[in-house]
């Protein structure tokens, strides 16, 4: 790897003071000259709403799915989210031939037809070098030597265990796997998430990771709120998934996450509805007694931004026992991050103190969506992993005890933090981001000196100084003079 120089070194320094421009006014929207004129809150599935099945679906999507009663390796705690650095795992990749019903391209492709130049919806490649020949599937994309580009699917057993070996290698706590409301209409649908959740449970328990639900509402029309409400009673019955040995509890209780409470995107569900679920997950006989999570709006606490300026939001997340307001491309460089943990993540963290809620903060390491919508290429540039770890740090200092990551595996917005290429497919109307040149493990191994640092195992002062950070925890098999590690982020501690 090229090591950085001084002249690298000034025009790092150059792109911070440049990017950070207007930076309070960055913690409410992103740059909208760069952005889509619409920008939703969270990525909702590109499959089509349909009209929700009867209750039929449930015995041929859960056909063949049972309680776990494999092989279990002991490793995190799984009884508290205290400490915990936690990804969020959309698992939401399909391709011809892998099984899956339809075996069509799934979030790889913006349209029906094949993975090919300008078709593509991922603006990040994943590295699938390691995986076996049976688990990668060739797209109509080039590599620069002419070779097929290929990629991974959610649906193989084997690719998600690797995910989740690559978690225990690097210190990673585990994952909130995504369950899509909208997504939970018919047998079909049904098998497959049903497929990615019992992979991930199985390579949580082989490997020694954590992992809990989390239902995105996102696209759930009014009415349907009791489709949720039957899906978790299937899964507890059908899946005993909250008895498994990795699955994530707090306060004693099974953790679930809501995700998509608040929004004013003009959603089809009510507050009234979210209020249902939350007493549902909370009080019922025999699918209650869960520790509930929120995913709401980040400026939830002032009604104002994306969140819905309605008093009962408050109401609703009070009910809840941690908050976790959604980040992702609320701000693009670190500056501005670090406005936004000083400004908005601290008295978040206070309010939720005097309720007594705890408090979940997201940080993601970039963003980009151009391929998908055309525009905002590279919004939030990584910068060699100062993006992200100005927000661990902001965080770390505001007093939260637990962070999610957004995503292990999200592509789609170029969020994730798997293992990425550098060496990216080659098209006329699709570009695609590397990884500014570092290893591929890089992001895994930067959220694992994270948990450390959550986990008070890292002092404030240690982390301040990325040399000492990655060299310390990571230098076995890192170059640690990279661009990240030779550079300094200085954040002082209140």
């Amino acid at each position: 790897m090229t090591k950085f120089n001084i002249i690298q070194f000034c025009a790092w320094t150059a792109a911070i003071v440049a990017l950070a421009v207007n930076t309070t006014a960055q913690t409410n929207n992103l740059n909208l000259s760069e952005a889509p004129a619409t920008f939703p809150a969270k990525i909702e599935s590109q499959e089509p709403i349909r009209q929700i099945a009867s209750d039929t679906k449930f015995t041929a999507g859960f056909s063949g799915f049972g309680p776990y009663n494999g092989p279990v390796v002991k490793g995190v705690d799984t009884q508290t989210l205290f400490g915990k650095v936690m990804c969020g795992y959309q698992g939401w990749f399909c391709t011809p031939g892998d099984g899956s019903t339809g075996q069509n391209w799934r979030h790889w492709t913006k349209h029906q037809g094949p993975m090919e130049d300008g078709n593509a919806k991922v603006d990040l490649w994943p590295d699938v070098s390691e995986l076996s020949p049976t688990e990668r599937f060739p797209t109509s994309f080039k590599l620069p030597n002419g070779q097929p580009a290929e990629v991974f699917s959610s649906y193989e057993k084997p690719t998600v265990l690797r995910h989740f070996r690559w978690m225990q290698e690097c210190g990673i706590d585990g994952v909130f796997v995504q369950r899509f409301a909208a997504e939970l209409d018919n047998s079909n649908n049904l098998e497959r998430c049903n497929t990615v959740l019992a992979n991930c449970r199985e390579g949580a328990n082989l490997h020694g990771r954590t992992y809990a639900v989390m239902y995105d509402l996102s696209g759930l029309q009014a009415g349907h709120i009791e489709e949720v409400m039957d899906d978790w009673r299937e899964l507890r019955k059908k899946m005993a998934i909250t008895d498994d040995p990795a699955y994530l509890h707090h306060h004693g209780k099974p953790v679930v996450t809501i995700w998509g409470i608040g929004f004013n995107d003009h959603r089809g569900y009510t507050l009234e509805e979210c209020r249902s679920l939350i007493e549902f997950l909370k009080d019922d006989p025999e699918a209650g007694g869960c520790t509930v999570m929120v995913g709401v709006p980040a400026h939830w606490r002032e009604l104002d931004g994306e969140a819905l300026n309605d008093p009962k939001l408050l109401e609703i997340i009070g009910m809840a026992d941690i908050v976790s307001p959604w980040t992702v491309g609320r701000y693009t460089n670190p500056t501005a991050a670090a406005t936004y943990a000083k400004q908005i993540l601290k008295p978040d963290l206070a309010w939720c103190r005097q309720q007594k809620i705890d408090y979940m903060p997201v940080v993601f390491p970039g963003f980009s969506w151009f391929n998908m919508y055309g525009r905002a290429f590279n919004l939030a540039p990584r910068l060699h992993g100062q993006f992200l770890w100005s927000q661990f740090l902001g965080a770390k200092q505001a007093g939260a005890s637990m962070v999610y990551v957004a995503m292990f595996d999200e592509v789609d917005e170029g969020t994730a933090i798997f293992k990425c290429v550098n060496n990216v497919p080659v098209g006329q109307k699709s570009k695609f981001l590397g990884f500014e040149g570092l290893p591929s493990d890089y992001y895994l191994k930067l959220v694992g000196a994270g948990t450390k640092l959550i986990q008070r195992k890292m002092s404030i002062g240690t982390a301040n100084n990325m040399t000492s950070t990655l060299s310390v925890f990571h230098s076995n098999d890192m170059n640690v003079e990279s661009g990240m590690v030779t550079t300094k982020s200085k954040i002082n501690a209140d």
